[in-house]
């Protein structure tokens, strides 16, 4: 299906301003992806950039305690002064986690009465929510930052140019914690980039693989929205190793999708009538090069986000840079140091405090652009829900 026409809707409003979220336990009880090994080489301890303290509310626990594991409670420029959860016993466990001074019963509520008590926002609930409250948030005069994806699916889509408009309006930060951003490799293949490392970007792939219950119980998750998910509506993972990378975008998409006799997508039994538990989807990219993004549910034995790069003057697979030196000679290719109080654990990689700090170095740091901002985030959403539809 070729969508040059619409540009994938975002593509020309950008260029004027870029198996589920960890929660499956695997046999052994682990979540997915919060049980990975992290590089953990640093380029050297953190450095302090302001003295200042950013007031945060935390809105969302849940079964991946999301609002928690990324660490704002722990970082030296970041004050919790609220947190909030649907239930009332998560609720009180994330403000006893993350140090919150008072908690609310919604995440509306604490948006709408917190006033200047509160400098910022981490949205880490239920996908369906990220757009309305991101908007809610922009509107209250609030930075926010979100969980993935900036916005669930086809439904949404007339969301993304009003989350366009309202962070342009605002002149507010707004980050999408894409954890593919600040994993090892792809901060290595975002500055080799960026050094031109890679010359003209030919070809690149991304994976995310996350095994779903063969026994057809579906992970728990607010008001079902889980339960039958077409694959490419959760994209940010794969997407990113090419949007988080280059900041381009993806102009035409073919997508194939994969049916399974799993219960949840026998018939199209569920609520996204979709049948597919896995999708691979192959791009054509701004640069004009091409992609392949695959996001699988129904593939046991492996999971995980892996991405690779392809340039006319170089390549990075297998965690290394095959090309010439001269081009990336000086780089420092590994991540920097944390603050001591944020711990970096295997989150996603490791990913997860160094999109808090990004995003409060983009508040507090005149000039520092967030890596994935609303163009971005955008991006690489957006992608997805054409994948799918073609």
């Amino acid at each position: 299906m070729n969508i040059t026409r619409k540009n994938f809707f975002l593509g020309t409003l950008a260029a004027t301003a870029t198996g589920f979220a960890a929660t499956a336990p695997d046999p052994a009880g682990k979540i997915q992806g919060f049980d990975e090994s992290d590089d953990s080489r640093t380029e050297g301890p953190w450095q302090p950039f302001s003295d200042r303290k950013v007031r945060v509310g935390i809105a969302g626990y849940g079964i991946c305690t999301f609002g928690a594991t990324f660490f704002f409670q722990g970082h030296p420029n970041v004050e919790v002064v609220a947190a909030t959860d649907l239930d009332p016993d998560r609720c009180a466990k994330l403000a006893q986690v993350v140090g919150a001074k008072r908690t609310y019963p919604s995440a509306e509520e604490m948006i709408d009465r917190e006033g200047r008590n509160m400098d910022a926002v981490f949205i880490a609930t239920d996908a369906a929510s990220h757009a309305r409250l991101v908007l809610r948030a922009l509107d209250r005069g609030y930075h926010v930052a979100s969980a993935v994806p900036a916005f669930l699916g086809e439904r949404q889509l007339d969301l993304a140019p009003q989350m366009l408009e309202a962070v342009k309006k605002s002149g507010l930060v707004y980050a999408m914690h894409e954890t593919t951003a600040f994993r090892p490799q792809a901060i290595a293949m975002r500055r080799i980039y960026e050094a031109g490392g890679f010359g003209r970007m030919v070809y690149t792939e991304g994976e995310y693989f996350h095994f779903s219950d063969p026994a057809g119980k579906e992970i728990g998750s607010y008001k079902g929205w889980r339960v039958g998910l077409p694959p490419q509506y959760y994209c940010t993972h794969s997407n990113g190793f090419y949007t988080c990378v280059t900041h381009g975008r993806f102009t035409e998409v073919s997508c194939i999708g994969t049916t399974d006799p799993h219960p949840i997508y026998k018939d199209r039994k569920n609520p996204y009538q979709n049948p597919f538990r896995s999708e691979v989807a192959f791009f054509k990219t701004s640069e004009g090069g091409s992609a392949r993004m695959t996001v699988a549910w129904g593939l046991p034995g492996y999971h995980g986000e892996r991405g690779r790069c392809f340039g006319t003057k170089g390549c990075f697979r297998e965690d290394r840079y095959w090309g010439d030196d001269t081009l990336v000679k000086g780089l420092k290719l590994v991540r920097a140091g944390l603050p001591a109080g944020m711990v970096n654990n295997g989150h996603h990689g490791g990913s997860h405090p160094y999109l808090t700090d990004d995003f409060l170095r983009a508040i507090l740091v005149p000039g520092h652009k967030v890596c994935v901002d609303i163009a971005t985030a955008l991006n690489t959403t957006v992608a997805g829900v054409y994948a799918h539809r073609s």
